[in-house]
């Protein structure tokens, strides 16, 4: 399928960065006319809900400029982000490989995005048509995996500030930018991407200022190479990181 095509059928990519519009290309790079036909695309505002777990698993997501987060509501009544997303992923494709009809995760945006859909059906015959697609999915899955259960186990040595000092490090190394990497994250936000409560956010956030390990600027968290070094030196006398 040729590249006009696919921004022809998904004309918010021109809006992209060249990183995402790559990603959706070589994503696509195999798929059939009639898949790429069958998108719908809307735009959605920061905090809908896309999914709920135990719901029918009846459409298949593809975010756009925007970040996702994956929210598990059963933590003692609180809601608890386990996991976010900034590029192209299949959001229901697990589903469809280890065959099951129901979400398992529930996602909401946590930006203002685009957010292109497929039917499940359709996908799931170009996926299992497609040996390319479904070595290039089940790869891909098959990485994200196993980072998720890596960061996983490290967040259970940690507790109270350092788990939050873990949470930029990795942050940093996800979307830190030519050496920076601003959060524009509220200390319920923090709260709820950690497990912490509120009043140890604020006593992290209050430490690391005192020890120039992060930067408030105005509502933001600034992290520079520097503060991101000392952060994870800070976090590695206690855990190995590479």
């Amino acid at each position: 399928m040729g590249h006009g095509f696919l921004y022809e059928a998904l004309p918010f990519l021109e809006d992209l960065s060249k990183e995402e519009q790559e990603q959706f290309v070589e994503y696509f790079r195999t798929a059939p006319l009639w898949l790429i036909d069958s998108f719908r695309i809307e735009k959605v505002k920061k905090g809908t809900v896309f999914t709920r777990e135990g719901e029918p698993a009846d459409t298949v997501f593809f975010i756009a400029g925007g970040t996702i987060a994956a929210t598990d509501y059963r933590m003692y009544g609180m809601s608890y982000d386990y996991r976010r997303y900034n590029r192209v992923y299949a959001f229901g494709a697990l589903e469809i490989l280890i065959n099951v009809d129901k979400y398992m995760t529930t996602l909401r945006v946590a930006s203002d995005c685009t957010i292109a859909m497929l039917p499940r059906a359709k996908y799931e015959k170009w996926l299992f048509s497609d040996i390319n697609a479904l070595r290039y999915e089940t790869m891909r899955m098959g990485s994200d995996l196993l980072n998720e259960s890596r960061d996983n186990r490290l967040f259970l040595f940690v507790q109270g500030p350092d788990r939050l000092a873990l949470l930029f490090v990795k942050r940093y190394e996800q979307y830190g930018k030519k050496g920076v990497l601003s959060i524009k994250r509220s200390r319920q936000n923090l709260a709820d991407e950690t497990g912490l409560c509120i009043k140890t956010i604020s006593r992290g956030v209050k430490r690391f200022m005192e020890e120039g390990l992060i930067t408030k600027e105005g509502n933001q968290i600034i992290i520079d190479q520097a503060q991101y070094e000392g952060l994870k030196q800070m976090i590695s006398s206690k855990l190995y990181l590479d």
